[in-house]
């Protein structure tokens, strides 16, 4: 998509946009730090609720920090839909629906009683530092690690699908080795769990092969486990080369706030307005 959407500008929309959106100016960076130290603190007061003798002495100041903070949040969402000319675009973008989730259990609670506790969301929120610090680096690399996962689904499917055949089969004869003694192994469903505790080397232990050959084949599937754990990670790596040689920066579109653009882009790459002049 090129050339610029056909938006009226809007004085109001792009100074609210600069200030919310853009770190580069003093009076950007003051909000987003601002919000940050909201943000941690709001994240604080939800943990510390789930303290039961804390909430039974400062429940009711718990409470009204709660609503105050959720009232802080909603009217800076209400702000970023509305600096943004698409904010549909935003509103489903990982950040939009973040920022929702982080407001919405607050008004739940008045119906579902415990549903704010859900407000720990708000800690992803905490990510933004990485672009209110213009620690740029961090950005390309985390949109870097995205771009590479996206591009491996098909083949992180297809091992996905081979390492759970591969567990079914192992549990089978694992059930077939010790089912008849005294082991854990009651039934091909355990066994597979066990399969699965197994290959991921996790190793919990609740379960143990005690025949021979029970054991001889459990150690051969533990040496398997690191094999199978080399694949995914040489696959989402080959893609990290490729797509590494695409860099991005830490511009946002001020139509739907869409970040991670490549650093020659023109326009955005999410709803193909034209990006600010830098």
């Amino acid at each position: 998509m090129s050339g610029e959407i056909p938006h009226e500008r809007h004085e109001l929309k792009e100074k609210i946009h600069e200030i919310i959106f853009e770190a580069d100016t003093p009076v950007g960076k003051v909000f987003d730090v601002a919000l940050l130290i909201i943000i941690s603190a709001s994240v604080v007061v939800v943990m510390l609720e789930s303290v039961m003798p804390l909430q039974e002495r400062f429940g009711q100041v718990f409470d009204i920090l709660e609503w105050i903070f959720t009232i802080v949040f909603t009217i800076e969402y209400i702000l970023r839909l509305y600096s943004v000319y698409r904010p549909f675009k935003y509103a489903i973008s990982f950040f939009g629906i973040v920022d929702l989730l982080s407001i919405l259990p607050t008004y739940i609670s008045l119906i579902l009683v415990g549903s704010e506790y859900f407000l720990i969301i708000r800690v992803l929120r905490l990510l933004r530092v990485f672009r209110i610090f213009k620690l740029g680096h961090f950005i390309k690399e985390g949109a870097l690690l995205v771009k590479a996962l996206r591009a491996s689904r098909a083949r992180i499917t297809v091992f996905l699908t081979f390492v759970m055949l591969l567990t079914v089969l192992i549990g089978s004869i694992m059930y077939l080795i010790e089912g008849g003694v005294d082991s854990g192994f009651t039934s091909i469903p355990r066994a597979v769990y066990w399969a699965i505790v197994t290959l991921t080397t996790v190793g919990y232990g609740d379960i143990t092969p005690v025949t021979p050959i029970g054991q001889f084949f459990s150690a051969a599937v533990m040496i398997l486990g690191y094999a199978i754990i080399a694949v995914p990670t040489g696959i989402v790596t080959a893609e990290i080369i490729k797509e590494g040689r695409n860099m991005t920066n830490t511009q946002a579109c001020r139509y739907c706030g869409a970040e991670g653009h490549d650093d020659d882009a023109r326009y955005c790459k999410s709803c193909g307005a034209k990006l600010n002049e830098r």
